[in-house]
């Protein structure tokens, strides 16, 4: 890496590694036998992490993770149907406005900024509205940094008979998720997540059977999954210009990711990062929003001291002139900071970007351990 390019404590984009930046430095002929194989092997791979190889398929879509989320829904869901929609911040917020644009009836379950949904009320949902026909919850709500039960929602909508779409755009890679077992109808992320790779395109692992009788669903065309699919089954092309660099470094960072024993090396890479990270700045006083058991190792969120000192702004930019940059709070309930736990970063880094936290207080002024918040997990019940 560049030394002078900062490290990303970030949920996406990250820190990605020297060779996934080298796999870029080659020029794609989008329509050449040679890129498409490794478009067909990005796809296969995925659906292997997945457990989906013989229930599923994968179709990448060009764009954000958002672009890829906007393109499973108004695929799969028919204008006449109803979803129950779980929230709990601010991307499954972004799902009911998703679907607010497509015209696409909905209703939700909204835990606030932090409270996970749980199967119970999944359940009671379902009973009270028996015309839905599927349920969409994200994966690892990084507005917070909550993990979301997806097992216990995956076993309600099952026995309910409803579909299960899964936004796991912060999650998929590091955390254990398999399709077929849940069951999933489908799961989305994106190439710049937990796989390492760079931003540029998404990807949609979704049940054959169901995409097969999405024909002529979407509501738009470049964004429609199953014209997707069935060019790339045909032809073995992206539709229209795919971004040939970014499937490369895609294709690297997962072998990479193979190397490092795939979800569950991964896991415990982020794992470690996230406890070193948290008993670090809890020993500086800093408190979680969350507590343990909900705690994610993807990004944890913390609440701001409580002093006339603390200004994110300056905060920021003193740990930025140290070489990392960290996320603002997306609460609305208390004022917070994330940091993340995903991409490059190892013990080195965990410990380094701690002590730049530790002289960010310094220099604006904070005691420490710092001051508790106003708000804290005491009186921000998460149970």
């Amino acid at each position: 890496m560049n030394q002078q390019d900062p490290y990303l404590l970030t949920p996406g984009p990250l820190t990605t590694s020297a060779t996934v930046k080298q796999a870029m430095l080659h020029d794609w002929g989008s329509w050449d036998d040679d890129f498409n194989a490794m478009t067909a092997e990005v796809c296969r791979r995925l659906l292997d992490v997945a457990g989906g190889a013989d229930s599923h398929v994968c179709v990448p879509v060009q764009g954000s993770g958002t672009f890829a989320v906007e393109a499973t829904l108004g695929t799969l869901i028919a204008p006449q149907s109803r979803t129950l929609v779980l929230m709990n911040g601010a991307y499954g917020q972004r799902i009911g406005k998703i679907l607010d644009t497509l015209g696409r009836a909905y209703v939700a379950i909204d835990k606030g900024d932090y409270r996970p949904p749980r199967g119970h009320e999944v359940a009671q949902a379902l009973a009270a509205n028996p015309d839905i026909g599927q349920v969409v919850v994200v994966h690892c709500e990084t507005s917070s940094g909550i993990l979301n039960p997806i097992g216990e929602i995956a076993e309600v909508c099952r026995q309910a008979g409803v579909r299960l779409i899964i936004d796991s755009m912060s999650a998929f890679g590091a955390l254990p998720v398999n399709v077929a077992e849940l069951p999933c109808a489908a799961l989305v992320s994106s190439a710049n997540k937990c796989f390492e790779g760079v931003p540029g395109f998404g990807f949609a692992i979704v049940e054959r059977e169901l995409l097969a009788a999405s024909a002529g669903q979407c509501h738009s065309l470049s964004l429609d999954l199953h014209d997707q699919w069935q060019y790339m089954t045909k032809c073995g092309q992206w539709r229209y210009t795919p971004p040939t660099h970014v499937v490369a470094a895609f294709l690297q960072a997962m072998k990479e990711h193979a190397a490092e024993g795939g979800v569950d090396g991964r896991l415990a890479r982020y794992t470690r990062n996230r406890d070193r990270l948290v008993a670090g700045l809890r020993a500086l006083g800093f408190r979680t929003l969350l507590v343990d058991e909900w705690l994610s190792p993807i990004i944890t969120t913390f609440l701001s001291p409580h002093s006339p000192a603390f200004d994110f702004g300056r905060f920021y930019n003193a740990i930025k002139a140290q070489g990392f940059l960290i996320y603002p709070g997306k609460l609305t309930v208390a004022d917070s900071f994330r940091v993340g736990c995903i991409g490059q970063l190892h013990d080195e880094q965990i410990d380094a970007v701690i002590s730049a936290v530790a002289a960010a207080c310094q220099e604006l002024g904070l005691s420490l351990p710092v001051a508790a918040p106003a708000e804290t997990p005491d009186n921000l019940e998460t149970a």
